[in-house]
C-alpha cells in the first residue's frame, strides 16, 4: 500500500511537495539463503575425517563460493541502467521539470517533519514542511526554479515530536552503472560517483 500527503513548502525558492509512503524492499538474502541450503546438502555428502574427504571438502566449499559469488554478479547485473534508492542525501535534479527529488526512511511517528536543502556550503536555500508523518518511507521534490547555483544540491531532515528527535536515514535517487566483485561482496557503481554493496541498495525504482 501507498499513502501519499500533499504539503506547502518555505524558503526563497521553494514551491511544492509531494510525499509518498512505499512499502517496496529488496531481498537480498534470498541468493544467501540458497547457497547455505546447498553447501549443508554437499557437506552432507563428504567424510572429513581423511585426508580425501577434507581434500574433497575444501574443494566443495571453493566451488560454492565461486557458484555464489557468480549468481550475485548476475543478480547485480540486472540492476545496471536502472534507478535506485540508496544512503545519501545529494538531490537529483531533473533539468527538463527543474525538480530536486530525494527521499528518507522515519523510524518513528513525527508530529513535525521538514526538508532543509542545502548547498555545497551547507547553507540552507529552501525548505520542504512535510508536516505531521508516520514512521515509513517518503519521498519529496523541491522546485529549483528559483535556485541561483550550480553545485550539487543535498539535504538534511529535521523530525521531532516536540523537543524530541525522531531518527531519520537519507536516501538519495540515483542509476546503478556497473558492478563488480570485490574480496567475494559485490559493489555497485553508481552514476554520480561512489560505490554501494548491495545491502546499500534500498529500493529499486
Amino acid at each position: 500500500m501507498i499513502n501519499s500527503a500533499t504539503s506547502a513548502t518555505s524558503g526563497s525558492t521553494a514551491v511544492s511537495t509531494t510525499a509518498t509512503r512505499a512499502d517496496t524492499t529488496t531481498d537480498a538474502s534470498a541468493g544467501q539463503d540458497r547457497f547455505l541450503k546447498l553447501l549443508v546438502a554437499q557437506l552432507n555428502n563428504q567424510d572429513p575425517n581423511t585426508v580425501t574427504g577434507i581434500q574433497q571438502l575444501n574443494d566443495t566449499v571453493k566451488g560454492l563460493v565461486s557458484q555464489f559469488a557468480a549468481q550475485q554478479m548476475l543478480q547485480g547485473s540486472a540492476m545496471v541502467g536502472h534507478q535506485v534508492l540508496a544512503e545519501g542525501n545529494t538531490l537529483s535534479v531533473d533539468t527538463e521539470s527543474g525538480q530536486a527529488t530525494g527521499a528518507f526512511d522515519l523510524a518513528g511517528s513525527a508530529a513535525s517533519v521538514k526538508v532543509q536543502v542545502l548547498d555545497a556550503a551547507g547553507k540552507e536555500v529552501g525548505t520542504v514542511d512535510m508536516g505531521s508523518l508516520p514512521a515509513g518511507r517518503y519521498n519529496f521534490a523541491w522546485d529549483t526554479a528559483g535556485y541561483q547555483g550550480d553545485s550539487a544540491l543535498r539535504f538534511k531532515v529535521l523530525a521531532a515530536n516536540g523537543d524530541t528527535s525522531v531518527g531519520s536515514t537519507a536516501l538519495m535517487i540515483d542509476k546503478v552503472t556497473a558492478v563488480s566483485m570485490d574480496n567475494g561482496s559485490l559493489q555497485l557503481q553508481l552514476s554520480r560517483g561512489g560505490m554501494t554493496t548491495q545491502a546499500g541498495i534500498k529500493a529499486i525504482l
